[in-house]
């Protein structure tokens, strides 16, 4: 039985490596490879161009519905419908004076929201309806919030200021309100 030979691996380090070879100029200067023309060529070689007159034309308002605004306004809630508080602000019910979409706000947190979308909205509701004049306005609602009565206390004077009589009754019959 023979053994086979082994055979000579070759390896990358067992290669003759080739150094590379750096070429320089005959002049013996380094060159950069970028040249940069000089300033009196760049003159006579710019032609300008003649300018194009732009024609900007004016877009004719058209009129819309209160029902079709209402439809294109609630196309934009869906496009927000991944954000939850703007979603939610857009769904509310709005209301339309002249070319003003009125939002009616309940808290600062809502205003400060209604201003942060309000150029999506009106280049979306421009766009969609032909008309640059629509406006969107932000009313905040401020409602007085009346004070819950828990107390015997407060009651008496919830209804005393109703019927001053009451406080007259109290004195002469001596009534504690604080049992």
């Amino acid at each position: 039985v023979e053994e086979p030979k082994p055979e000579k691996l070759v390896t990358p380090a067992t290669k003759n490596p080739e150094t590379p070879k750096i070429i320089t100029p005959e002049t013996g200067k380094a060159t950069s490879t970028l040249q940069i023309p000089k300033l009196n060529t760049l003159k006579g070689g710019v032609k300008e161009e003649p300018k194009q007159r732009v024609v900007v034309e004016e877009k004719i308002d058209q009129p819309f519905t209160p029902d079709h605004l209402r439809a294109v306004w609630a196309a934009f809630a869906e496009t927000r419908k991944l954000y939850q508080a703007e979603y939610n602000l857009l769904s509310q019910e709005i209301e339309i004076r002249d070319n003003k979409v009125i939002v009616h706000l309940h808290n600062s947190f809502q205003d400060t929201l209604i201003n942060t979308i309000k150029s999506d909205a009106l280049t979306f509701l421009r766009e969609k309806l032909s008309n640059n004049t629509i406006q969107l306005v932000g009313e905040l609602n401020v409602s007085d919030e009346k004070k819950v009565i828990y107390t015997n206390r407060e009651k008496f004077e919830h209804l005393a200021e109703k019927n001053p009589k009451l406080k007259d009754l109290k004195e002469r019959l001596g009534l504690d309100t604080d049992f």
